[in-house]
């Protein structure tokens, strides 16, 4: 990064949620921001809505798609400065209710699919000495929360991932992780009623849920000279939900 090439940023899952916030806030802020999302329509939204976006289609779980979305932000940049790791699905089942197809579902994308597309980001940043890695974890990958099995344990997967990469990358390389508590995204409001989402409010200590925007806000510390002696954490950004263990 110099001052006279704006940093190359790519996200993934950016055109919703958390994501979507991650692309508003680096794009004003200058950069070159590059979205990875499955959702065709969704990343001609984002495309149209924020000028100078690259809208790249791109599973994340498959490999094969991944080394085609990478190819094209080589044609595109020949490299990355800054991959914002957000991808990630939910699907709310008891324990005993889990199907082998939705866990593997989940953990395709909330785990191989931050593995794979941190390791093609990795090599290009190391190939040129300097890179930041953010990954999106949750609060739900640190304490156990009921009905969420499969999110929880590829959330936790996120964290370790997170270490084990920040040990090997260093010093050219630094990786963090955000790891977010109740957020009010299209996926929480899916997944939850407006009476689930009081109810989940009035358990916080700040009686509310967070913002994208307020997650967004994390990564670009993260991502900014200022963090240049941070790697390897977990970040919780949850308004004190788990200062006291609080997971129902």
């Amino acid at each position: 990064m110099t001052a006279e090439q704006p940093p190359r940023v790519v996200v993934t899952g950016g055109a919703s949620g958390i994501g979507r916030a991650m692309v508003a806030r680096f794009a004003a802020d200058g950069a070159r921001v590059a979205v990875l999302d499955q959702d065709d329509q969704a990343l001609d939204t984002v495309a149209r809505e924020v000028p100078g976006v690259l809208a790249v289609s791109c599973d994340v779980s498959d490999e094969a798609a991944v080394d085609a979305a990478f190819g094209e932000l080589d044609q595109a940049w020949g490299g990355l400065d800054v991959l914002l790791n957000n991808a990630g699905i939910s699907i709310r089942h008891p324990f005993l209710e889990i199907s082998a197809a939705d866990w593997a579902k989940v953990v395709s994308v909330n785990l191989t699919g931050v593995f794979l597309v941190a390791q093609r980001a990795a090599r290009r940043m190391m190939r040129d000495g300097s890179g930041v890695i953010v990954n999106t974890g949750s609060v739900s990958g640190m304490v156990g929360m009921p009905n969420y099995a499969s999110y929880n344990a590829s959330k936790a997967g996120v964290i370790e991932l997170t270490k084990t990469m920040a040990l090997e990358l260093a010093p050219a390389v630094r990786v963090n992780c955000i790891c977010p508590g109740y957020v009010l995204t299209p996926m929480q409001k899916a997944e939850y009623t407006p009476q689930m989402i009081e109810e989940c409010a009035a358990r916080i200590p700040l009686r509310r849920l967070g913002s994208p925007e307020e997650i967004a806000g994390l990564a670009g510390y993260l991502a900014s000279p200022a963090a240049r002696f941070v790697t390897g954490q977990s970040f919780v950004i949850d308004g004190g939900e788990s200062a006291g263990g609080l997971a129902s």
